[in-house]
C-alpha cells in the first residue's frame, strides 16, 4: 500500500517531474522530485534573490493564487515552499469543490443574521466562479467538472433537517437544492446506509494535484519566482519591511504573505496560535469494474454524509473509490495513515459491502486548518498578511482569498466580509492542539445521540 496521495501518481508534470526542474523565462526555480514523490525530502533549490517586493510563504492554492495576481500587478514576487508545490493539503485533499462554507446555512443565519449570512454565502459562490475562471483562462487540465455534490442522511431526523435546510436555502439565499428520499436514493448512491439525500448541482470535482501544479505554472508565467525545497526559518522587521531567513539565505521584502494554513509553524507565532491543524485521511481502492463504479455513484457526484465526523468520497477517472474522513487525531504520517486506513476500510465496507474484497492501494493524510469559529479569514496581523482556516472547504476559497489578499497587498483599498485584522487568539493555545482528543470525543457522542 502506498503511503502518499493517489493524486501524485496522476501527474505528468511540466512544473515538477522526475529528473527535471521547472524552467521559467525569469529563472524561477522548482526543484526535481525523487522517483517516489515525497515532500519530506526536498532537494535544495538555487540561491535566492536578495530582494523581492513580496515574499509568499507556502506554494499551495492561497500562495500561488496570490503570487499570480501580484506578479500581474507588476510586483516582484518570491514564493518559498519547504516541500514540493502543493505539498500540503493542496495536493492531498479529496478534490471536492463545494458550495457554501464549512458552517451550514442555518448556522450562518443563527450566528450572523440573514443579511450577513447571505453576504457570506455569496462570497462562497463567488469563490467557485473565480476558480472556474482561472481554470479556463489558464487552461489548467485538472479534470474540473460540475459533478454536483450529495449530502447523505445517516439518520431519518437528518433527512428531516435537510427539508428545513432546503427551505432556508431557497428563501434566504436563493439557492436551489433537491431532496432524494430513501426509496429513490439508489439513483444517486448505491448504498442502503442512508435515509435520503440532499443534492446540490452547483458543486464540482477536480484533480487537486493537477490543479495546484497548473496554478504554479500560471504564477510562473505571470512572472512570479517559485522556489521549492526551501524552508523559512525566521522573520525580522526592518525599516523597509521584512528580512526573511530561509535555507542559510536572507531576502529583503516589502511585504510578507503567510499562506501556510494547516502547516503553520512557530516561525509565525501570531498565526500559530489562531489556526488549528486537524488531520484528515483518505484511502483509495484499486480500480474497480466499470459496472460496479456506475452502480456505486451512477451520476459521478461527490459525496459526504451528515455526521460531525463525516466521511466523504468519490470515484476517480480511473474508477477508484476515494474514501476519506477524520479517522485519527495524530499528525498525518505513514503510521497514522496506516491506522486510519484500517478504520476507514471498515467504514467503506459498511457503506458499500460489495467492496469487501477490494484492495486498498493508497492511504495518506493531510492537515486542514480551522479557526475558533470555523470561519475562513484573511487580513494583516503584526504587519504580516495572511489567509487560511478554510475548514476543509479550501479549494475554491483558498484560491479566491489568495487573490483578494493579494489585491490588498498591491494597494487596493476595499472592505471584505472575511478580512479580519483583529483575528483573536485561541485562549490557552500555542499551536499544539492538545484539546483535539477531547473535541473528538464530544463530537462522537453528538454523532451517536443526534
Amino acid at each position: 500500500m502506498k503511503d502518499y496521495p493517489y493524486w501524485w501518481d496522476t501527474i505528468q508534470s511540466s512544473v515538477v517531474s522526475p529528473q527535471s526542474s521547472v524552467l521559467s523565462p525569469q529563472s524561477s526555480v522548482l526543484v526535481p522530485d525523487s522517483a517516489v514523490p515525497s515532500p519530506e525530502s526536498p532537494v535544495p533549490g538555487k540561491a535566492l534573490p536578495q530582494r523581492a517586493d513580496v515574499v509568499v510563504i507556502g506554494a499551495g492554492y492561497t500562495g500561488l493564487a496570490a503570487a499570480r495576481h501580484l506578479a500581474r500587478s507588476g510586483a516582484s514576487v518570491l514564493v518559498l515552499e519547504r516541500g514540493r508545490v502543493g505539498a500540503g493539503a493542496s495536493s492531498r485533499n479529496g478534490g471536492q469543490v463545494l458550495t457554501g462554507l464549512k458552517l451550514e446555512a442555518s448556522t450562518l443565519v443563527q450566528r450572523f443574521g440573514e443579511a450577513r449570512a447571505r453576504q457570506l454565502f455569496d462570497v462562497a459562490g463567488e469563490s467557485m466562479t473565480r476558480l472556474e475562471s482561472i481554470v479556463a483562462e489558464e487552461q489548467i487540465d485538472c479534470g474540473y467538472t460540475r459533478s454536483g455534490h450529495i449530502q447523505a442522511a445517516l439518520k431519518p431526523k437528518h433527512f428531516r433537517a435537510f427539508q428545513d435546510e432546503q427551505a432556508l436555502l431557497s428563501r434566504v439565499f436563493n439557492h436551489r437544492v433537491e431532496l432524494v428520499p430513501r426509496a429513490e436514493q439508489r439513483s444517486e448512491v448505491g448504498s442502503d446506509a442512508y435515509h435520503g439525500l440532499l443534492l446540490d448541482q452547483r458543486s464540482a470535482a477536480l484533480n487537486p494535484a493537477k490543479y495546484v501544479e497548473g496554478l504554479a505554472a500560471a504564477a510562473i508565467r505571470s512572472g512570479a519566482n517559485v522556489v521549492t525545497g526551501v524552508a523559512v526559518t525566521g522573520l525580522a522587521r526592518t525599516a523597509a519591511g521584512w528580512r526573511v531567513s530561509a535555507s542559510s539565505s536572507e531576502v529583503e521584502a516589502r511585504d510578507v504573505l503567510v499562506a501556510t494554513n494547516g502547516y503553520t509553524t512557530d516561525v509565525t507565532p501570531e498565526l500559530h496560535r489562531r489556526f488549528i491543524p486537524v488531520g484528515s485521511f483518505i484511502i483509495a481502492t484499486e480500480p474497480i469494474a466499470a459496472g460496479l463504479a456506475a452502480a456505486l455513484l451512477p451520476k459521478g457526484r461527490v459525496v459526504f454524509d451528515s455526521k460531525h465526523f463525516l466521511h466523504y468520497y468519490r470515484i476517480t477517472p480511473d474508477r477508484r473509490l476515494l474514501f476519506g474522513g477524520r479517522a485519527e487525531f495524530r499528525a498525518p504520517g505513514p503510521q497514522s495513515a496506516a491506522r486510519a486506513a484500517r478504520i476507514l476500510r471498515i467504514d467503506l465496507v459498511a457503506t458499500f459491502p460489495e467492496l469487501n474484497r477490494t484492495q486498498i492501494e493508497y492511504a495518506w493524510g493531510g492537515n486542514v486548518a480551522f479557526s475558533r469559529d470555523l470561519m475562513p479569514r484573511a487580513g494583516k496581523l503584526k504587519d504580516l498578511y495572511y489567509s487560511g482556516a478554510y475548514g476543509g472547504h479550501g479549494i475554491a476559497m483558498a484560491t479566491y482569498l489568495g487573490e483578494q489578499i493579494a489585491r490588498r497587498i498591491a494597494g487596493e483599498s476595499f472592505e471584505h466580509p472575511l478580512f479580519d485584522d483583529k483575528f483573536a487568539r485561541i485562549p490557552l493555545y500555542r499551536g499544539k492542539p492538545w484539546f483535539l482528543p477531547l473535541v473528538g470525543a464530544y463530537y462522537r457522542v453528538k454523532d451517536w445521540v443526534q
